[in-house]
């Protein structure tokens, strides 16, 4: 290894434990990163920083603030209003619908909302124990179903970051949209399949009582929008969903059409300038931005190749593809699980599988799918986020916990890693 590989290395190593330790606010370590760069000579300051004009990282930032308005639509209301009337009933069927619908509603909140996982778990928490459809029955199927969009329209997060870490490592993709969806469809319809199989392997027990903040947030009557704003804002998050799966036929016209929609948003104010700046430059936008410039750098240093050919190496050229990316994705997902940063596991082994790929002579787009997705898919130990408040909030003991969790992250991950090898040909 060369002094600037060694340089590069040390500096990711930093911003990895900085996440981890949660020393620094949620976002900042990779800018740190990026001025050390800069002070190490490994990186010019446009270098650093290129991932704050990167195509996709504009993309996003725009859709943020689109997500953000369409949550104050009645949508969200109609999902939670839909569910109530479902546990009242009762029944196998009704737990069934219960999970389209908090999919759908996932579809439409994005994949992993902090604000969506929050009110469906803190919905079943104000639910009463019914012996036809108890709540801890339902607290761990619903909780993870917001992660896992029924209409993968909503995947611009994972879309962004693929293409991101492609062009990183050298790969110019053309990956259409759609065809992407389908991957994370693929493992929405298996999550949905082992939930549908797994209730009658589910505890039935009462839950806590509803906390305060919980009924506050069952009862909390939100502002409503005059219908032609609902309807602008839906049209607007139409318009960017549209626009970003005709990626390949608009060109650079893609990446801004979210920020157009958004200065729609903000010119028949349904969000206040304050709010458009604030979720444009949400944490997970600065973090996505500032990890691309530690990314280029050990790029640049020709770690990233390195540890590529070694590991190609490793496994030999008659390795499975599909194992192969299994194996990936596993690495990330178990990592992004212990250490609660998504991002930075994503960022971390998806420059190494891409350049193996390479190495091995194989297209990578297949395996950074895979990979970026099951950045955001670990959850069998309730460490952090949503695991934690799933196994709290549903007053479950670990096996129980496991009995659920570890086939379905198997499941998901196998489901994952299929659909991306099928969908997109090594």
């Amino acid at each position: 290894m060369t002094m600037e590989m060694i340089l590069a290395l040390g500096i990711l190593v930093l911003m990895i434990g900085l996440i981890m330790s949660d020393k620094m606010a949620f976002g900042a370590p990779p800018l740190f990163a990026c001025l050390l760069l800069v002070v190490a000579g490994l990186s010019t300051v446009q270098e650093a920083f290129a991932g704050f004009v990167n195509p996709s990282v504009i993309m996003i930032a725009g859709f943020m603030v689109v997500m953000a308005a369409l949550q104050k639509t009645r949508l969200i209301g109609n999902v939670k209003s839909s569910m109530v009337v479902l546990v009242s009933k009762g029944s196998y069927k009704s737990y069934g619908l219960l999970l389209v619908i908090v999919m759908l509603g996932a579809s439409l909140a994005g994949p992993g909302a902090t604000g969506y996982y929050v009110l469906i778990l803190s919905l079943v928490s104000t639910l009463p124990y019914s012996k036809k459809l108890p709540t801890s029955k339902l607290m761990m199927p619903l909780g993870f179903a917001t992660n896992h969009p029924l209409l993968p329209i909503n995947v611009a997060l994972f879309f962004g970051v693929t293409v991101t870490v492609l062009e990183t490592a050298g790969f110019t993709p053309d990956i259409s949209m759609a065809k992407f969806a389908l991957v994370n469809l693929v493992m929405s319809l298996a999550f949905l399949a082992w939930c549908l199989l797994s209730y009658r392997f589910l505890p039935d027990h009462p839950i806590a009582e509803a906390s305060a903040e919980a009924l506050a947030v069952r009862e909390e009557e939100t502002e409503v929008m005059p219908q032609w704003k609902e309807r602008c804002t839906v049209g607007a998050f139409a318009i960017s969903v549209i626009g970003m799966m005709f990626m390949n036929k608009l060109g650079n016209v893609a990446f801004v059409i979210p920020g157009l929609a958004a200065a729609f948003i903000l010119m028949i104010d349904v969000l206040d300038f304050k709010e458009v700046r604030d979720h444009m430059g949400a944490p997970v936008i600065i973090m996505m931005a500032g990890v691309i410039g530690v990314a280029d750098a050990l790029a640049g240093t020709g770690f990233t190749a390195m540890v590529g050919d070694t590991v190609a190496n490793v496994l030999g050229s008659g390795v499975s593809p599909f194992l192969f990316i299994v194996v990936f994705a596993l690495l990330t997902s178990t990592c992004a699980t212990f250490t609660g940063s998504n991002m930075g596991s994503v960022y971390i082994f998806a420059p190494i599988a891409i350049a193996t790929c390479t190495s091995l002579g194989l297209n990578p787009t297949a395996a950074a799918i895979a990979v970026v997705i099951s950045g955001w898919n670990g959850g069998y130990m309730p460490i952090d986020g949503m695991p934690a408040m799933i196994m709290g909030m549903g007053k479950y003991k670990l096996p129980q916990f496991w009995i659920f969790s570890v086939p379905m992250y198997l499941i998901r991950i196998l489901a994952l890693c299929l659909g991306a090898v099928i969908i997109f040909p090594m």
